[in-house]
């Protein structure tokens, strides 16, 4: 079968902190705010990315488009490595791969017209005639539901779901393969935050795109993504379809933050899980499996062995000592699930 659409293996970055100890400077310390991560993305798919704060998957969606340099890994576009890319090879690809950020003001420029804002790539990639650009302009603003007056129009004029708009826009203007949408709804008013998600929601299904959709929030996910990865201190704990992660979670930390979601009904008991402490520092992160300080259910394993991701399933990893025990899952078993949505990647190279 096909290879994957967007497959990242053994992505790491790693930041440099201030050195502890010693009149001379002492010891270096590293941040790993991304550590290992190894996920596939389908052509028409959306991959909803979820951890709390701090976890680092901001860090991997630039890393994944090289907006900011992984330490080491590899970040597969169709097939081609481009961690291996240079200069104009690189500057070709990039078109291919866009972000939406979390913050629709900060991200367009103030001075720049909407109009002029959308037409920056096309003219940086020297794409169409001069007319062709501003029909091509037109026809974005009507994709993102945006009449064309707004052409006319400064960031500051419009509305926050508005600007965000302008921002996804901008990111389509390349007729790109991948979006990686970084909280493109956090900062916006619930009642817009649907309406957002609901556009994501058409543009995969209309543009086939692979979207990359980063949220702290779960809620927010279940309703645009068809794969869930749940990251924690650096590193992808359990994946899953969006269904059978929402009805069968297998991992404690994911289980969690499911029950932290609001009820609608108040009738209703509340079963949120409150998690012990806070996050440990990716600078000296927990022996053992990461989650363990915090988890309800650590045994002794949990605090000296690092569980590995396995698949359980189609499409299906978790890395939980007790979790793969109560799935019949050994660590010897050939199981090793690095990509997100191992078992399809599996069937693909056979």
């Amino acid at each position: 079968m096909n290879a994957p659409l967007l497959e990242v293996r053994n992505l790491k970055r790693y930041f440099h902190a201030s050195r502890t100890g010693g009149l001379l400077g002492g010891v270096p310390r590293l941040v790993r705010a991304v550590d290992d991560v190894s996920l596939t993305l389908e052509k028409g798919e959306t991959l909803g990315l979820v951890g709390e704060s701090g976890c680092g998957k901001s860090t991997l969606g630039r890393a994944m488009l090289r907006l900011i340099e992984p330490t080491s890994g590899q970040v597969l576009l169709d097939g081609q490595d481009i961690m291996a890319l240079r200069g104009g090879d690189l500057r070709k690809v990039r078109q291919w791969m866009q972000m939406v950020f979390q913050d629709p003001y900060s991200s367009l420029n103030p001075r720049m017209r909407v109009s002029a804002i959308l037409r920056e790539p096309l003219d940086i990639f020297h794409i169409g005639t001069s007319l062709e650009r501003s029909r091509r302009v037109s026809a974005l603003l009507e994709r993102v539901g945006l009449d064309a007056s707004f052409a006319r129009r400064f960031p500051h004029d419009l509305s926050g779901g508005q600007r965000q708009r302008v921002g996804i826009a901008a990111a389509l203007a390349l007729e790109p393969r991948v979006i990686v949408a970084d909280e493109p709804v956090s900062a916006l008013d619930v009642s817009v935050q649907a309406q957002i998600l609901n556009l994501f929601h058409q543009l995969q299904r209309d543009l086939r795109l692979g979207i990359v959709f980063v949220a702290h929030n779960l809620d927010v996910v279940q309703h645009v993504s068809d794969r869930v990865a749940v990251m924690y201190l650096g590193k992808i704990v359990e994946t899953a379809p969006t269904a059978l992660l929402f009805a069968a979670p297998q991992h404690p930390y994911t289980q969690a933050l499911l029950s932290a979601i609001p009820v609608a009904d108040p009738s209703q008991p509340i079963r949120a899980q409150v998690l012990l402490g806070e996050v440990p520092s990716p600078i000296d992160p927990p022996m053992g499996c990461r989650f363990h300080p915090r988890c309800p259910l650590a045994e002794d394993i949990c605090k000296r062995v690092e569980p590995a991701l396995l698949a359980y399933g189609p499409g299906t990893a978790v890395a939980c000592h007790v979790a793969m025990r109560s799935l019949g899952v050994e660590a010897s078993s050939g199981s090793h699930a690095g990509v997100a949505g191992q078992g399809d990647a599996e069937e693909r190279r056979s």
